[in-house]
């Protein structure tokens, strides 16, 4: 089987970046500075109609946890739904109950507006107490892959749960790990976990611009040579 390489983006220039580094496949978000949320219609439909290679969109209202209110997740499955009418190819979801457990109503809710779409369960995932558990629900909702670090900071630390996960799954849903993966690192994990598909950023510092006065900030852009080198 081939590998796979999905990239995180964050804005219209690092999913064509993405792109032109050769990336399988984007998982486009905003403010990845707290882990991503849902981005704008816009900036969806931008992407749909620039990029070639799958679109897969997170869906997540705010930061912090994953433990949704009913409003929360109306809005989730608002937002599922125009994946759905600009032609994205997944979303990219998860719930948890207060217990850290997967919520299997929650999300077999989300799932049901997804239809045809396929779906990765997000690194919530990582926030489960009993992974062992937790992957087995989420095979039982029927989600394509999960995206997780092992439940550590960072994959590479976390690749003895990693191959666990992976050989627990038995080919029954794909385990795609994600956090900290660099081209220095993406062969050994591939190697030591036997995981097919792998989730990077790839990003770059983009330093401030003074011209913009008050409100200069730097902001993290993925780099095609960055992608080119994980595809590698």
């Amino acid at each position: 089987m081939t590998r796979i390489l999905e990239i995180c983006a964050g804005s219209l220039a690092s999913a064509r970046a993405s792109q032109a580094g050769g990336a399988h496949r984007i998982e486009l978000c905003q403010n990845l500075e707290q882990g991503g949320i849902t981005p704008s219609y816009g900036l969806i439909r931008a992407v749909r109609a620039q990029l070639q290679i799958p679109v897969f969109v997170l869906i997540r209202p705010r930061p912090g946890g994953f433990v949704y209110d009913a409003e929360e997740l109306a809005i989730m499955r608002a937002d599922i739904e125009m994946c759905r009418q600009l032609g994205c190819a997944g979303v990219v979801l998860g719930a948890l109950d207060a217990a850290g457990h997967v919520d299997m109503d929650a999300c077999q809710g989300l799932i049901e507006v997804a239809g045809n779409l396929q779906v990765t369960f997000h690194r919530a995932f990582d926030a489960c107490p009993d992974q062992s558990q937790a992957l087995e629900d989420i095979i039982a909702l029927g989600c394509q892959r999960v995206l997780t670090s092992g439940g550590q900071p960072t994959a590479f630390a976390g690749q003895e749960q990693l191959a666990a996960l992976v050989a627990q799954a038995a080919g029954r849903i794909s385990v795609m790990p994600g956090a900290g993966i660099t081209e220095a690192n993406i062969q050994a994990l591939a190697t030591r976990t036997g995981a097919r598909e792998f989730h990077a950023s790839a990003k770059r510092l983009v330093p401030a611009d003074p011209a913009a006065g008050l409100f200069q900030t730097e902001r993290f852009e993925t780099d095609a040579v960055l992608v080119a080198g994980l595809v590698a």
